[in-house]
């Protein structure tokens, strides 16, 4: 081949030689032959019985070198110049299995396709070794070709620092440094409850803005104890119908004791209330002033007054007292006071002196709030006839 048909690629394939003084040719003695600068130079193993890597050995193997043996029909030989180049060359074609496999050409090439031994299927009153059997054997279906299952293959093994962070506790601890990260932001003012909102300083400003409503709010509504007094003229008035009916009016010397019943008028003060108010009841306790004995009680029950107001409240009382004779000092206190008029001069009966305490629970209050009374000059509400005892 002349010298301008030749490759320019490399010295290897016979190209120009480079001005290295390790390639410039030498003179050789006369009657010496040229050494060779094509493929089969020694370099890469002069073919000759003597070298093991000749292509004329008996132990015919692939060369290590870059010779023109080591490249296949598949491949693109070398263009030449002055000639018609072919198709360019591709060096993405073996990765996008665009061209042709090159891999193939030592026989390790792979056409995606694995025939595998189907299972014998199992059929009644056949034993395990002879299925095994014909497993081994390889028996196929008559259906055809088995294709491979792709099965995914197997993970890591779990470690244990792995196994720990899919506990309970794990998740526990996780969600606590979570909540506690969370919180010093929230205090540094880096973040808020709800996203961007109720920050630090908002949720300090809304607190406050809410505990004031609320304290207005509360200022309005919440009922207030009212205040009590009692009728000047007539503190204690004769029960009406149907109470005075229930209880009969009687005085008893052997043994002591005494019972009738008796109306007491309440005029509360609701001045500082600014919504009607209600009692769930109002129990009242009358004592002796002089003895300090218990003699009479009453309940009023569900009351609803109005606010800012005087209204009267009737409180049914049930006097009821026993004693050992009638030289008690209490029996005999009511007795003189509850006599008939004609039996004093001047037709006037000692007055009755009580003390009276009102415990109230109100709607809209917790626990039960108390307040009382002390009366001086009462009249008895019953009046005894004549030849009473």
């Amino acid at each position: 081949m002349d010298y301008d048909r030749k490759s320019t690629v490399s010295s290897f394939y016979g190209g120009r030689r480079s001005g290295d003084a390790l390639n410039t040719d030498f003179n050789l003695p006369p009657g010496a032959a040229r050494p060779r600068v094509d493929s089969t130079s020694s370099f890469y193993g002069a073919a000759g019985a003597g070298n093991r890597y000749s292509r004329a050995d008996a132990f015919d193997t692939q060369t290590a070198g870059y010779n023109q043996g080591s490249y296949f029909d598949a491949g693109r030989t070398e263009p030449v110049k002055g000639g018609d180049e072919e198709a360019p060359w591709d060096v993405y074609a073996d990765f996008n299995n665009a061209g042709p496999r090159y891999s193939t050409a030592f026989g390790m090439g792979d056409s995606g396709y694995r025939q595998v031994p189907s299972p014998t299927p199992y059929t009644p009153g056949t034993t395990g070794l002879a299925r095994d059997s014909a497993s081994v054997a390889g028996d196929q279906p008559a259906g055809g070709n088995v294709e491979m299952v792709t099965v995914p293959a197997l993970g890591p093994e779990w470690k244990a620092e792995e196994l720990r962070g899919m506990s309970k506790k794990a998740h526990r601890q996780e969600k606590m440094e979570d909540m506690a990260t969370k919180w010093k932001m929230w205090r540094r003012g880096e973040t808020g409850l709800c996203g961007k909102y109720f920050t630090r300083r908002f949720t300090a400003w809304f607190v406050f803005a809410l505990c004031a409503a609320i304290a207005i709010i509360l200022a309005f509504t919440i009922p207030r104890v009212p205040s009590f007094s009692t009728n000047q003229s007539e503190p204690l008035s004769p029960a009406t119908n149907p109470f005075n009916k229930t209880i009969p009016a009687e005085f008893s010397r052997s043994p002591a004791n005494f019972s009738f019943p008796g109306l007491m008028k309440l005029q509360a003060d609701t001045g500082s209330n600014f919504l009607p108010l209600t009692f769930k009841n109002i129990h009242g306790t009358v004592f002796d002033l002089n003895t300090q004995r218990q003699v009479a009680t009453g309940d009023t029950g569900h009351v609803t007054i109005p606010a800012k107001s005087f209204p009267v409240i009737n409180l049914n009382l049930n006097f009821t007292y026993a004693a050992v004779n009638d030289s008690d000092a209490t029996w005999s206190n009511w007795y003189n006071g509850c006599r008939n008029k004609a039996l004093y001069t001047n037709n006037e009966r000692p007055a009755v002196q009580f003390r009276l305490i009102l415990d109230m629970n109100i709607a809209g209050l917790a626990g039960t709030h108390s307040t009382s009374t002390q009366v001086n000059d009462a009249g008895c509400p019953i009046e005894l006839p004549l030849n009473s005892v």
